[in-house]
């Protein structure tokens, strides 16, 4: 049980790190009509994984938790999808920041991909 507890808190703990990375880039963006979309943009969907993870915890039942997984692929995704216009305009001089994040973005929507199967499994298997 300690062993899923800290596998919980470790993806937590990697989807607070990354909405912290996801601000630093969103605040290094030039202030152009671009930068400021952008910013806008991924500032929402780059931190809204973490938020949702921790209503996840707390979903009301299996289908509940499987929609909010579900809502983080998605604000994954679009974050991905963001930073590779980041990276393609260069709207930033901190692309280490920027292909970090895409690094850990990918890996994150990969854990999600699983995750959301397992449950899925999971949930079936339950019934």
């Amino acid at each position: 049980m300690d062993e899923q507890k800290n596998k919980i808190f470790d993806l937590e703990d990697r989807l607070i790190v990354f909405a912290v990375l996801i601000i630093e880039i969103t605040e290094s963006l030039y202030n152009t009509r671009a930068g400021n979309h952008i910013s806008g943009q991924l500032v929402r969907s780059g931190t809204s994984p973490a938020l949702q993870y921790g209503e996840a915890q707390g979903a009301e039942s299996r289908n509940d938790f499987i929609y909010k997984l579900i809502i983080s692929l998605k604000e994954l995704r679009e974050s991905l999808v963001s930073l590779k216009i980041i990276r393609r305009v260069l709207l930033t001089k901190k692309m280490d920041l920027v292909d970090k994040a895409l690094i850990e973005c990918n890996e994150l929507i990969s854990i999600f991909v699983k995750s959301i199967e397992t449950a899925k499994r999971n949930n079936e298997n339950r019934k």
